[in-house]
């Protein structure tokens, strides 16, 4: 991204830092108070009613939270973003303020365990009708739209298996309905794409992931035109899923590095997945910076970078898995992804532990698939590793 807000790196640094502080502090202060005192009750009023700028109460807005959001709406070139306290908050909030029993919204299959069983438990519970549909055959996917449609959510690249959507193509197409597109660019990051510019109107995050980057806090973030995320506003401010100052402080200098740590999380995951795609005891490797990958002229077309998600899956069944992940050094086997450290795990016991064996079958996920998140260690070093692992299966 280069414009007047200054390159990506920049913008990350600077973005957010124009706080207002009596004592012209460097780093932005923590506020922790939970309430705003006004002496003028006339300007209370005109605070709370946004017709001043002001704070009055943090479940609403807070001071070191907005410079946050401003950081990200500048990253985004958004009119308007709005922070939550987890990634799944940001999604569910946006959902439930758009869709009203009646509506009908289009999917894809593959989307993240918790974004799924939204669409497949409850939504239809609020008399929402749901058509998930298979994320390559985007054709079926236009299809559905023309349907009817209030809603279009799309992920990509996928979670886990790194599929990628054409955004402009389904954009087009949405917006000919009338619908609204949303867009999670969790695994991407601004830095390797901008679904705004790409045609989508909402773009959400799991802020825990690469925006933090180290593993220590837990946040979403939903960026768009202003009416639209001053709706989901009003929804989160009176749901109350608000995100804590600290946790915002630390979401902010995570943000600061952003576009360093991705630069090498995209060189590790690129040569990671070449090494593994060679190997003997891999059956698959998914990543859509490798030439095979089947969507890999539309990731070349709207991305600036591949990223450091990848899986594989190896030749045999899960008891293959649960050989060869104790056997890795540098990888912590847990949740989460997008952290400076690798973090390695089976979806069925990390992204889509909530489905069962049959909806990840549905979804394409082998069960011997290994989802990978390659750090910013050094690559000679995770390729090691994971060769002693294979070797020893």
């Amino acid at each position: 991204m280069s414009d007047d807000r200054g390159h990506v790196g920049t913008t990350a640094v600077w973005a957010g830092e124009q706080h207002d502080s009596p004592n012209k502090d460097v780093a932005l202060p923590i506020h922790h108070s939970v309430t705003f005192s006004y002496e003028d009750i006339d300007e209370w009023f005109e605070v709370a009613v946004d017709q001043k700028p002001g704070y009055i109460y943090s479940r609403n807005k807070n001071p070191t939270v907005r410079p946050l959001e401003l950081t990200m709406r500048a990253l985004d070139g958004a009119e308007e973003a709005i922070s939550f306290s987890t990634g799944m908050a940001a999604i569910s909030n946006t959902l439930y303020t758009l869709l009203a029993p009646g509506d009908r919204a289009v999917a894809i299959k593959d989307t993240y365990g918790g974004t799924n069983k939204i669409f497949l438990e409850f939504l239809p519970r609020m008399r929402v009708d749901v058509a998930l549909c298979d994320t390559l055959d985007f054709e079926a996917i236009e299809a559905e739209i023309r349907k009817g449609c209030k809603v279009l959510y799309l992920e990509t690249p996928t979670n886990p298996t790194l599929k990628v959507v054409d955004i402009a193509r389904l954009a087009r197409v949405a917006h000919e309905q009338g619908a609204t597109v949303i867009v999670d660019n969790t695994f991407a990051t601004p830095v390797n794409q901008r679904p705004l510019e790409l045609g989508a109107d909402l773009v959400v995050y799991s802020a825990t992931k690469y925006l933090n980057g180290h593993s220590d806090a837990m946040g979403g973030i939903l960026c768009g035109p202003k009416p639209l995320v001053d709706a989901v506003f009003h929804y989160r401010e009176i749901n109350g899923a608000t995100l804590h100052a600290n946790t915002a402080y630390m979401i902010l200098r995570g943000l600061k590095t952003l576009e360093l740590r991705i630069q090498r999380h995209n060189e590790n995951g690129q040569r990671v997945a070449e090494y593994l795609r060679q190997h003997d005891k891999v059956e698959s490797v998914f990543y859509p910076g490798l030439p095979d990958h089947p969507n890999h002229d539309i990731a070349s077309r709207q991305m600036d970078g591949y990223g450091g998600m990848l899986s594989f899956s190896l030749k045999g069944d899960f008891d293959q898995v649960k050989r060869m992940l104790p056997l890795l050094r540098y990888a912590h086997r847990a949740a989460s992804l997008g952290s400076v450290s690798t973090l390695v795990g089976p979806p069925r016991v990390t992204s889509h532990v909530e489905l069962t064996p049959e909806e990840r079958e549905a979804m394409g996920i082998p069960e011997s698939l290994i989802r990978y998140s390659a750090g910013i260690e050094n690559a000679e070093d995770l390729i090691a590793d994971l060769g002693s692992a294979l070797g020893k299966l």
